[in-house]
């Protein structure tokens, strides 16, 4: 056991004594001993040459392997991707979810044409784009929404990886809301992002990071129950106080994986 608890435990440990749940800890370490035919297909796709050699530096780190088995991803699922950025993970699940899932990557319609390339593949058969209307601020590059409706209802699961973090406050409750309404009863919500200490201050150099407990708090005020955490992305030598971007932690740094659920009924 490690000496010290992250801001990943102890949001787990805290909000479920007070919201008396009881998620379990998903174990973690670098080995997969039995990997799970899920893991198996990923690390295939992981080798697979439509990735470049820029992504492929990334894998160790992002550990899309353990991830994505804990967020409870199966090949037959209709996801949606928030903010796929320039599609990291979308040349991924794209291949994953091909031959019998959907992907729907959505975001506002200028970063989606980082994908235009990527979804030409043939590989990225099962990847629509969703594209919302957003405004985003030119100096935080926070993202505001007036009204947000993804425009399904049957949705298995939502990602939203290393961007909730981009979401201003007042937007915040109409995107938790706008996932649930997306999801299936039973469907899943994943979310991983930067870790903040708890109850600390906005500053430039934590704005990018996210206070796990909060997080926790306002999925669950969208009507989603907390499932799961895990401390896949602990990182003890990033001291929670520096810019995610600055060299000293980037690439490295303490990330909390939460893993929700909108009930059955």
């Amino acid at each position: 056991m490690h000496k010290f608890i992250t801001m990943t435990a102890f949001s787990g440990l805290l909000v479920s004594a007070m919201l008396a749940t009881t998620p379990t800890l998903a174990q973690s370490s670098r080995s997969v001993i039995n990997p799970t035919a899920l893991q198996k297909k990923i690390a295939v796709i992981l080798k697979m040459p439509h990735r470049s050699a820029k992504n492929r530096r990334r894998d160790r780190n992002r550990d899309p392997v353990r991830a994505m088995e804990f967020c409870r991803l199966k090949d037959n699922m209709k996801v949606l991707e928030w903010g796929p950025g320039r599609g990291w993970y979308t040349e991924i699940l794209g291949v994953l979810l091909k031959d019998r899932g959907q992907l729907y990557a959505s975001n506002r319609a200028v970063s989606l044409k980082r994908l235009n390339k990527l979804l030409k593949s043939p590989l990225m058969r099962a990847v629509k784009k969703l594209p919302v209307k957003v405004i985003r601020h030119p100096i935080t590059h926070d993202i505001t929404i007036d009204t947000l409706d993804f425009g399904m209802r049957d949705a298995d699961m939502a990602l939203n990886i290393r961007e909730y973090h981009n979401l201003d406050m007042k937007t915040v409750d109409k995107f938790n809301a706008a996932t649930y309404q997306a999801l299936k009863p039973g469907g899943y919500y994943c979310i991983i992002d930067h870790t903040r200490r708890h109850m600390g201050p906005d500053t430039n150099e934590n704005r990018r990071r996210m206070d796990p407990v909060k997080i926790i708090k306002q999925v669950q005020d969208a009507g989603f129950k907390f499932v799961d955490y895990t401390n896949l992305f602990l990182r003890l030598d990033d001291e929670l106080r520096f810019e995610v971007g600055r060299k000293t932690v980037r690439g490295n740094t303490d990330r909390f994986t939460l893993l929700f659920q909108k009930p059955q009924s």
